[in-house]
């Protein structure tokens, strides 16, 4: 996501049997300001292609390289498309999917309608290969040829409302637990489903896949209509063998406490917690105003006042401060050439504990501009807002902190606008870092392994004593007050502006004993719905 451009003052502020299903079209299915995120915002281009040759094989060519975005741009009910073939493919988790034309119908010239068939082959299991045709249409709107979208391009046979499933065997079992072998997601006759109250349905998709993944080489592909009932077996024979039931870090308890604190938010909500010693995710919740792509887990944002922790580490680390080293907090400073406010507030000669509590964005201003170039990304680096890992069955992106371009940004990022960007879920692996001292590897799984693409090292054990003393501030006697109920809690809020700065986002970022969280309130204005949810979180663990 490109940050947006920011105008005038800025504040900164996820044994018998195991059967596999998925609905073809589910989704894994103070002194702060508010920042939101425009997670994935890109200009488009008017969907289609310029003639039907071109809508057609750029269709399959984007299906078969499992781009359902790019694909799903090429037909005229593009969200359902989307959602429909990434689903599809994560349900059946094929090796490979290839996707050829093979009869288009001549177009007349002016005609508007055309159509022809396409094969689907899928690489499932060790040696089983899927293969069958598809009829297709395509029609000509507004000057561009698109491909006309319905669940029989999945299969021929797959109606409205029906949906794929895999099958590997036929009785009621645990197919994925959570990390205290309570059960998350139940496989049966009918296909596979969560356990009452659906408690991780943002990962559901990302779950079954790697059910699918682990199963025997026993299972079927079938289809089945609303009411979850077979209509037919479509491909390959379920096995009456067992298979074990994998283990997911997810924590059934603290993912309800999630879900349960997201639900209770009217606005789009998020939040993220991890284990500060495994590196366990142990909840990813969103609400139904944030939508159900998983941006908890991937979405990025500006932190605001959050990212001052990162301001903190480089201040301590680089320029030799304390918690008690005296600064200056005015209500208005000319910074460089930029003029930063706090919000209604100053505290003049204080120090930096007090600063950090109260967020003064004046103080952190200043902290900025005196540290190198690449001084708040090489804190970034050390809390791990740069690292990289490949999670089996999701997608992750944690954040994005680049040297400074100019002076005035890095003013900018000392409080965390400027190009700074962060995820709910780095959000709290920057917090699991302060909290445990070492670098964390988050994880989805017991039975599968995180690759770590890019790892980092945490800052120095002396440097994170004095941020851990100035994040418990915050909740004493600082922005945080509001979490001050729900136990020994060490925190950060954050708001931040973005797009024309009308609109800012709700940050809180922190730990309590062994959790670690993050929680992201978009288009909140105020960071203190974010800290009363986090609260309500914490308080229901």
């Amino acid at each position: 996501m490109s940050p947006a451009k920011r105008r005038g003052i800025l504040i900164g502020g996820a044994l018998l049997v195991v059967v596999v299903v998925v609905a073809a079209f589910f989704v894994l299915n103070g002194g702060d300001a508010t920042p939101t995120a425009e997670a994935g915002a890109t200009s488009v281009e008017s969907p289609g292609a310029i003639d039907p040759q071109s809508a057609i094989t750029e269709y399959l060519q984007d299906v078969s390289e499992n781009n359902p975005d790019a694909a799903s741009r090429l037909t005229d009910a593009a969200p359902a498309a989307a959602v429909a073939l990434r689903d599809a493919r994560n349900t059946l988790n094929p090796s490979s999917l290839t996707a050829k034309l093979t009869v288009l119908q001549p177009t007349p010239a002016g005609a508007k309608l055309t159509g022809g068939t396409f094969s689907m082959s899928w690489a499932l299991k060790a040696g089983q290969v899927w293969t069958y045709d598809v009829p297709f249409q395509l029609a000509q709107a507004g000057g561009k040829w698109l491909v006309r979208w319905a669940p029989s391009l999945l299969h021929p046979k797959l109606e409205a409302g029906q949906r794929l499933v895999v099958s590997t065997a036929v009785q009621d079992s645990t197919a994925v637990a959570d990390r205290d072998g309570k059960p998350l997601l139940i496989s049966g006759p009918g296909g596979l489903r969560p356990v009452d109250g659906d408690p991780a349905p943002l990962l559901r998709s990302a779950l079954t896949g790697q059910v699918t993944a682990a199963a025997g080489s026993g299972f079927a592909v079938e289809r089945v209509d609303t009411s979850g009932k077979s209509v037919e077996t479509l491909f390959g024979k379920a096995s009456a063998e067992g298979a074990k039931a994998l283990t997911s870090s997810l924590s059934l308890a603290a993912q309800n406490s999630a879900q349960a604190a997201v639900n209770s938010y009217q606005g789009s909500a998020m939040l993220v917690a991890l284990d500060t010693g495994s590196g366990d995710i142990l909840a990813v919740a969103q609400n139904s105003a944030a939508g159900n792509t998983p941006k908890a887990l991937n979405g990025l944002y500006e932190p605001g006042s959050s990212f001052k922790i990162a301001t903190s580490v480089a201040a301590v680390q680089q320029s030799g401060l304390t918690a008690t080293s005296p600064v200056d907090c005015p209500g208005v400073a000319t910074i460089g050439t930029r003029t930063v406010k706090n919000e209604d507030f100053e505290l003049g000669a204080t120090n930096l504990q007090t600063a950090f509590a109260r967020s003064c964005n004046t103080t952190f201003g200043q902290l900025a501009l005196a540290l190198p170039a690449n001084g708040l990304q090489k804190a970034a680096d050390e809390l791990g807002l740069n690292a990289d890992y490949e999670i089996p069955g999701v997608k992750t992106e944690l954040g994005k902190v680049e040297p400074a371009a100019s002076k005035d940004e890095q003013v900018e990022d000392g409080f965390g606008q400027g190009k700074i960007q962060a995820s709910c879920l780095g959000g709290a692996l920057m917090a699991a870092t302060v909290a445990s001292g070492k670098a964390i590897t988050p994880r989805l799984w017991h039975d599968l392994e995180t690759t770590v693409v890019k790892g980092y090292s945490p800052p120095p054990a002396s440097v994170l004593g004095q941020v851990r003393t100035m994040m418990r501030a915050v909740v004493t006697s600082g922005t945080g007050r509001a979490a001050a109920g729900a136990g020994t809690v060490f925190g950060k809020t954050g708001t931040a502006q973005f797009g024309d700065g009308a609109n800012a986002t709700g940050w809180f970022v922190g730990y309590r004993g062994t959790v670690a969280f993050a929680v992201v309130l978009e288009d909140s204005n105020d960071s203190g719905p974010a800290v009363t949810l986090a609260a309500k979180f914490l308080k229901s663990l």
